[in-house]
């Protein structure tokens, strides 16, 4: 779902003794996982309560008793922090990660994920993030483009700061389930919450754009450049080449390729194609199963040579458009 969309937000409510309805609420709202009891059996019992806010998930979540579960990739951001009780998350096999409620887990999931420790007393928070939608609101707070997802750090501090406030406004959500006709069934307010959300964990986290992000502002970029830039972005599609665009730019062509060599850090036609991608790739993500090929969203974004554009578009996000297209 692209951010902002409009549509008001989306409350559920879940309360079961039974493990089945357990994983199918769950995997309705978050992704397929293996749960088994490991407590008392008899003391299972669990309230799931879930707000979707389009790009965000956020719910609480609680057994009553022991547990442990285990998921493959589902290819999403997790932030997860224990309002009581704890648990334990683990990563491949990697080292064993505890939650507590002054630390959140962030997890990335490229492995499989395994939590052997859930306490009886566990109550959780637990927020399911797209990689797309970070990744778009990453682009737009650094103003150019990105070409991998940021890799966040293990931890996130929920006890001061800006954790403890993207923690708040999270939990915020959830209660307001118990107000009718409140502020999230208006699409405008669910839309803002969402992006405050995104952006608050790429200011509230440690990742491998943190830097970037708190790097001064650049200059503005030259008229030159944004005319460029901004016809582009409106008609992605057009036939380009260099001296349109410098026709476009109202400069020489040598100009327009340095002045975006050195505000932009790419050519002028680089950045079209670059566009391009991001339009195919959003396409891609969105399509409902058989109703469109590979094919067919290349040309309509302007791609030409499908030898090339396979090539880039596998170099940009690191799978082939129809691994991209059977994962929609």
């Amino acid at each position: 779902m692209a951010v902002g969309e409009d549509r008001a937000a989306e409350f559920h409510s879940y309360a079961t003794n039974s493990l089945e309805e357990a994983h199918d609420a769950i995997v309705a709202h978050y992704y397929d996982l293996r749960l088994e009891v490991v407590g008392q059996a008899a003391e299972f019992e669990t309230r799931l309560s879930v707000v979707d806010l389009g790009a965000l998930t956020v719910g609480d979540v609680r057994f009553g008793t022991e547990m442990r579960m285990s998921f493959g990739e589902p290819g999403v951001y997790h932030v997860a922090v224990p309002f009581g009780g704890r648990f334990s998350v683990q990563e491949g096999h990697g080292v064993t990660d505890f939650a507590t409620e002054r630390r959140a887990l962030v997890f990335d999931p490229a492995r499989d994920i395994h939590i052997d420790t859930w306490s009886a007393d566990c109550h959780a928070l637990t927020v399911k993030i797209d990689k797309a939608a970070v990744l778009r609101q990453l682009e737009v707070l650094l103003g150019r483009s990105v070409r991998r997802p940021p890799r966040f750090g293990p931890y996130m501090d929920v006890s001061r700061g800006p954790g403890l406030s993207w923690m708040r406004l999270a939990m915020w959500n959830l209660l307001e389930r118990n107000v009718p006709l409140g502020l999230l069934s208006h699409p405008m307010i669910r839309g803002r919450l969402e992006q405050t959300l995104l952006e608050g964990m790429l200011l509230a986290t440690d990742h491998t754009f943190r830097d970037a992000l708190e790097a001064p502002p650049p200059p503005m970029r030259p008229a030159s450049v944004k005319r460029v830039m901004d016809a582009v972005q409106e008609l992605p599609a057009e036939s380009y080449d260099a001296n349109r665009l410098a026709d476009i730019a109202q400069v020489s062509l040598r100009t327009l390729q340095e002045a975006f060599r050195s505000n932009v850090g790419m050519s002028p036609m680089a950045y079209v194609h670059e566009v391009r991608l991001q339009r195919v790739h959003r396409q891609l993500r969105a399509a409902a199963p058989g109703t469109t090929t590979v094919t067919q969203v290349a040309h309509a974004w302007g791609f030409v040579h499908l030898g090339r554009f396979a090539r880039r578009y596998r170099e940009r996000y690191g799978e082939s458009p129809s691994q991209t297209l059977r994962a929609a």
